[in-house]
């Protein structure tokens, strides 16, 4: 229970300082400016009352971040954070501890409780990498038991699931914006990954990728403007 009450506090911290940069993304499904304010401003609703808390239990913790975050909410981003949160700490609140089948079975309970939660479901957008995280865990609990390759490979594929509907998306908004997608994506997973020692992305591999994929859109869009 300490150790995950540590983590959110990290987690929340961390999405705090990328605040101003999620406000830039302006992708999709609605081109805005204030999705990190609203996330931030729902998670640290949450963060207050878990910071709050001394020699907690897991159940304790999980009513904490359940019920702050959903008084915190804001904006239809914070609306959905509150929603995963409220999901995955169902599922935590009756166990001492957590292991990778537990946490597999938190992150299938978030994906749905926010899919409920959305009248009209939009693939594309936080909602599908919380379907590919759930997926994931499901797979890997059955494989392994060992959290310290559990999370980083759940952290691997969430980033890979995010790059599959990137690359649509330049079709739809401005090339920068996919980017700083991507970079504040890669920089919030990896900050936590490396605070609590699970392991690396690997940057480079993920900067490789963008730079294809504006390759790709770029000459496509040449290929047109040639033809007309």
């Amino acid at each position: 229970a300490a150790l995950l009450q540590k983590m959110f506090l990290a987690g929340a911290k961390n999405l705090e300082a990328k605040k101003e940069w999620i406000n830039d993304l302006n992708v999709f499904p609605v081109p805005d400016g204030d999705t990190g304010t609203n996330m931030t401003l729902t998670i640290m609703s949450a963060a207050k009352e878990v910071q709050s808390l001394e020699n907690a239990d897991m159940l304790t913790i999980a009513k904490a971040i359940s019920s702050g975050s959903l008084r915190g909410a804001r904006g239809n981003s914070g609306v959905i954070l509150s929603q995963l949160l409220r999901g995955f700490t169902k599922e935590i609140r009756e166990h001492k501890e957590i292991d990778a089948v537990i946490l597999a079975k938190a992150c299938e309970r978030a994906t749905a409780t926010a899919y409920k939660a959305v009248m009209k479901p939009k693939e594309g957008t936080i909602l599908t990498v919380a379907k590919g995280i759930s997926r994931k865990a499901e797979e890997l609990a059955e494989t392994t038991e060992d959290l310290e390759v559990f999370i980083p490979e759940v952290i691997k594929y969430a980033e890979e699931v995010f790059l599959t509907f990137a690359s649509p998306l330049l079709r739809r908004g401005d090339i920068q914006d996919i980017v700083r997608a991507a970079s504040a994506v890669v920089g919030l997973v990896d900050d936590v990954a490396q605070k609590h020692h699970l392991g690396r992305l690997s940057a480079v591999e993920v900067k490789r990728y963008l730079a294809s994929a504006v390759v790709e859109e770029l000459g496509q869009l040449l290929q047109i403007g040639r033809a007309h």
